[in-house]
């Protein structure tokens, strides 16, 4: 079987600086607000939606697992709520490229289809800049 990658859309987020939680039975525990993000591609583009969005990120060892969840409102005004969990090596002190599977829940019916899609994607940091690519398998 051969899986098919359809590009889904770019974002881009702004972070705030890291909130360290310390270590506790998960590992150490980080926790990574995102400030905004803009969402561009051909069939998913709009912005995220209101302040309740971070990463709640865990470190063991040289692994990190994010955890993050989102609210994205589309450029033509449907409300679509994002979330997503991967891994980054942080061997180096820093995150190096993030990969990521990301779901969505939307009652939009013209986004209806995202209800079905596992996607994946690939992001890199720079400072409080993150740049992801997402992709839609099929």
């Amino acid at each position: 079987m051969t899986l098919e990658l359809l590009p889904l859309c770019s974002i881009d987020v702004t972070l705030a600086d890291p909130i360290f939680v310390g270590e506790g039975p998960s590992g150490l525990r980080l926790v990574v607000e995102l400030l905004d993000a803009t969402i561009t591609g051909e069939r998913l583009s709009g912005s995220m939606l209101g302040k309740a969005a971070a990463d709640w990120i865990t470190i063991v060892g040289t692994v990190g697992t994010l955890d993050v969840r989102a609210t994205i409102k589309t450029d033509d005004d449907a409300i679509i709520f994002c979330q997503y969990k991967g891994r980054t090596d942080v061997s180096s002190g820093t995150t190096g490229s993030l990969y990521v599977a990301p779901t969505f829940e939307t009652s939009d019916p013209r986004y209806a289809w995202l209800n079905h899609v596992q996607a994946v994607g690939k992001g890199k940091t720079e400072g409080n800049q993150l740049h992801y690519d997402w992709y839609e398998v099929r």
